[in-house]
């Protein structure tokens, strides 16, 4: 499920820092939903098919993570 980051929020006034607290906290829910995916995705796969991508089960959570984080800068 993608997610759109991409929002028009007033840079200056009095709403300017609860916009920015509502756009960190809307990237924070987008990277975990990321993470988890891929996490499921990857523990899903047998030792086989985790080593046909050159993967063992303890990169996982390291992978997972920086596939999140990466998606949200996108």
């Amino acid at each position: 499920m993608a997610f759109a980051l991409t929002t028009t929020t007033p840079q200056t006034g009095v709403l300017a820092p609860a916009f920015s607290a509502l756009k960190s906290a809307m990237r924070a829910v987008a990277i975990k939903r990321s993470y988890r995916a891929t996490r499921r995705q990857l523990m899903a796969l047998t030792e086989e098919g985790l080593a046909d991508l050159g993967v063992s089960r303890g990169q996982i959570d390291r992978i997972a993570l920086e596939a999140a984080i990466g998606s949200a800068h996108h």
